[in-house]
C-alpha cells in the first residue's frame, strides 16, 4: 500500500508505504521481475523498507514512457517548464522535516546537522532552476546582411541521471531540475543504500508535472544502470560516483556518442597559512571535512596543510571541537554525527585508518560512541585526525569517503602548493590567509574547479560546481549547466531572396 502525498510525520510508516516500487509514467509500479531488496537503517541494522530491483525490462518500461512524454514537454514553452519545475520545489519545501527525517533513516545522516539541510537545499535547487527558463536563449549571427541567421537552444531528449547515496537529494536536483527546465524528461537511477526518499520526492513531483517527465528506478548498477546508460533512446547521462565506474559509464556512453557529465570524487586540500584567522580556520576544517557526515563527501577537505607556527595550535583546536560533536541516533535532534552508510563502506575506511596507523602516522580519535543499546549493531566510527603522516600513506593520497582527515606541516609556500596538487583529483581546494596577493595567486595556482578563499561552503544553487583531472567532466548546479549540458544548439539559415 502506497502513501498519500501529504506531509507525513512518521519516517518508518513513510519507508513502509514507498516500499516495493518504481515510479514510471506518474504511476508506482513493481519490478518487472517482482523482485526485491532490502533497505537498511545503518544505525540499528533494522531492515526499514524493500525497494524494487530494476533490471534491462523496466529501463525500457521508464525509456518509453519518457520518450512519449518528451514529445509533448518540448513543446511546452521554456518559461511554463519553469514555472511548473519552481513549484515542485515550492511543493517540496513543504515536505523538508518528512524528507529529513526519511533521508536520516535511510542513510543514517544525522537529522539537524546534515540531512533536514539536504532536503531544504533539494528545494531550493528546484526553485532556482525554475527561474531559469527565460533563460534559453538562442543569438543572431552577422554571417551575411541579406540572411537572417539565428542559434536556437533545444533539448537533448531523454537524460539518465545516476545518483549517489551520500546526497541523494541534493545531487539528484542538480541533474533533473536544469534537465526538465531544458525541456528534456529524466529517469533517474537511485543508489541502492538511497532509494526510499528519492522516490518520495519523484511522487510529490508527479502531482505537478506531467506524466512520464520525471521516472525513478531503483535498482544495482550493472543490472539497472548499465542498461540505462546503454539504452538506445537515452540522449544524455549524468553521473555521480566513484572514477571506477565513472569510466565505465564514460566508455558505455562514448560507444554511443552520448554526453556524458561525469562528477567522480576528490581529495581536496586545504591550505592554512601562517598569517590566517585560526579560529575561522577551524571553523572552515569541520565544515570542510564534513565530519557531520562523516566524512562521506567527495569535497571533503581531507587533507589539510597548516603553517608550522600554528599547527599545533590548529590541531588541537579541531581536536577539542570533533570531541566535543555527539554521535548517536540519526533521528535525535541532540545528534551532530550519524553513521557510516553500510558495512562495506565502514569495513573500507577501518581499513584506511588501521593502514595510517601502520604507515606511522599519530592517530588522534576524537568524539565518543553511542552508548545507546539500541545503537549497538550501528555502523558508528568515531572521526580520526592523523598527524605526521607520510603523503605517501593510503589516507593521505586516496579518497577514503570516511570521518578520517590528515593534517601536514608546512613552511614553505611554493612546496605547498605543490603538495596541495599532488592528486589524480582536482574536485576542490581552499586557501586561508589574511594576504590578498597570496589568495589570488593561490586561486590561480590550485588545480580544482571549485576554489574557495577564507570560507568552506558546500555546493550552492547558482555556484558552478565541478572538477578537473580525475574528479570528472562538466558543470553543474549552474545556468552554464543547464544550457552546455541539457541542450544543443541549432544553427538556422533565412535566406528569402
Amino acid at each position: 500500500m502506497t502513501v498519500s502525498t501529504a506531509p507525513q510525520t512518521d519516517p518508518f510508516a513513510l519507508a513502509q508505504g514507498l516500499s516495493g516500487h518504481h515510479l514510471i509514467d506518474g504511476q508506482f509500479v513493481a519490478a518487472a521481475s517482482g523482485r526485491t531488496f532490502e533497505v537498511i537503517n545503518p544505525a540499528t541494522g533494522a531492515v526499514i523498507g524493500h525497494a524494487a530491483d530494476g533490471d534491462a525490462a523496466d529501463v525500457d518500461r521508464a525509456v518509453a514512457a519518457a520518450a512519449r512524454a518528451q514529445a509533448e514537454w518540448k513543446k511546452t514553452p521554456a518559461r511554463q517548464r519553469g514555472k511548473l519545475v519552481a513549484q515542485c520545489g515550492a511543493r517540496l519545501a513543504e515536505h523538508v522535516d518528512e524528507l529529513g527525517k526519511l533521508i536520516a533513516l535511510e542513510t543514517g545522516k544525522a537529522l539537524r546537522t546534515e540531512s533536514r539541510v539536504e532536503a531544504s537545499v533539494l528545494a531550493d535547487m528546484f526553485v532556482f532552476f525554475g527561474g531559469l527558463g527565460s533563460e534559453l536563449k538562442g543569438e543572431t549571427v552577422p554571417f551575411n546582411p541579406n540572411m537572417m541567421t539565428v542559434t536556437v537552444r533545444e533539448p537533448l531528449g531523454v537524460v539518465g541521471a545516476i545518483i549517489p547515496w551520500n546526497v541523494p537529494l541534493l545531487l539528484m536536483a542538480m541533474k533533473i531540475a536544469p534537465a526538465l527546465v531544458a525541456g528534456n524528461t529524466v529517469v533517474v537511477k537511485s543508489a541502492e543504500e538511497a532509494p526510499l526518499t528519492v522516490l518520495r520526492v519523484m511522487q510529490i513531483m508527479n502531482e505537478i508535472l506531467p506524466a512520464g517527465c520525471a521516472n525513478m528506478l531503483s535498482g544495482f548498477g550493472p543490472e539497472c544502470g548499465g542498461p540505462l546508460v546503454a539504452h538506445p533512446k537515452v540522449a544524455k547521462v549524468s553521473f555521480t560516483g566513484s572514477v571506477e565506474t565513472g569510466r565505465i559509464v564514460s566508455r558505455a556512453a562514448a560507444d554511443r556518442l552520448i554526453p556524458a557529465t561525469l562528477e567522480l570524487g576528490g581529495k581536496s586540500p586545504m591550505i592554512v597559512m601562517g598569517d590566517a584567522d585560526i579560529d575561522r580556520a577551524v571553523d572552515g576544517a569541520i565544515t570542510g571535512m564534513r565530519f557531520t557526515r562523516q566524512g562521506q563527501s567527495c569535497t571533503a577537505s581531507s587533507r589539510i596543510y597548516v603553517h608550522e607556527s600554528v599547527h599545533d595550535a590548529f590541531v588541537e583546536k579541531v581536536r577539542a571541537r570533533v570531541d566535543a560533536m555527539v554521535m548517536g541516533d540519526p533521528l535525535d535532534e541532540a545528534t551532530d554525527i550519524g553513521t557510516i552508510i553500510s558495512p562495506q563502506q565502514l569495513e573500507k575506511v577501518q581499513g584506511f585508518i588501521e593502514a595510517g596507523k601502520k604507515a606511522g602516522a599519530t592517530c588522534i580519535t576524537c568524539s565518543k560512541m553511542p552508548e545507546d543499546a539500541a545503537l549497538s549493531k550501528g555502523l558508528f566510527l568515531q572521526p580520526v585526525i592523523f598527524t605526521d603522516v607520510s603523503p605517501d600513506a593510503a589516507p593521505a593520497k586516496e579518497e577514503v569517503f570516511g570521518p578520517v582527515v590528515c593534517v601536514f606541516k608546512f613552511s614553505d609556500y611554493e612546496d605547498v602548493l605543490a603538495k596541495a596538487n599532488d592528486s589524480e583529483y582536482g574536485l576542490a581546494a581552499t586557501i586561508w590567509t589574511s594576504d590578498l596577493k597570496t589568495a589570488l595567486d593561490a586561486t590561480h595556482r590550485l588545480e580544482a574547479g571549485f576554489v574557495q578563499v577564507n570560507q568552506n561552503l558546500v555546493v550552492q544553487p547558482n555556484l558552478s560546481y565541478g572538477g578537473v583531472k580525475n574528479s570528472g567532466l562538466g558543470k553543474e548546479a549552474s545556468l552554464e549547466s543547464m544550457l552546455e549540458h541539457f541542450t544543443h544548439k541549432k544553427t538556422i539559415i533565412f535566406n528569402m531572396g
